[in-house]
């Protein structure tokens, strides 16, 4: 399962495409130079248990990492998976 990124100058996404159609996505908001605010995570019915949705989370975590800012998890999903996770603390 690919994730892919979109993003603009104030937002941003990562998404599952299936055949073409978004079936999975987790939209942000970036914060300055220093933060993203995750605000939304969506999964198609098809998708759900899967494991697509902790997948996005994932993504999202390596992200910052890589781009060394943090994350405010304002999606109840993304902060309940956020903190099933203390290896992933250092991030929000």
């Amino acid at each position: 399962m690919e994730i892919k990124e979109q993003e603009t100058d104030n937002k941003g996404s990562f998404y599952v495409e299936v055949d073409g159609v978004k079936k999975a996505e987790m939209t942000y908001s970036k914060a300055g130079t220093e933060r993203i605010i995750i605000d939304h995570t969506e999964v198609s019915d098809d998708l759900r248990g899967t494991g697509v949705g902790l997948k996005l989370v994932e993504y999202a975590v390596n992200y910052v990492r890589e781009k060394g800012i943090r994350i405010l998890p304002l999606c109840p999903f993304a902060k309940a998976t956020l903190q099933k996770h203390p290896e992933w603390q250092d991030v929000w």
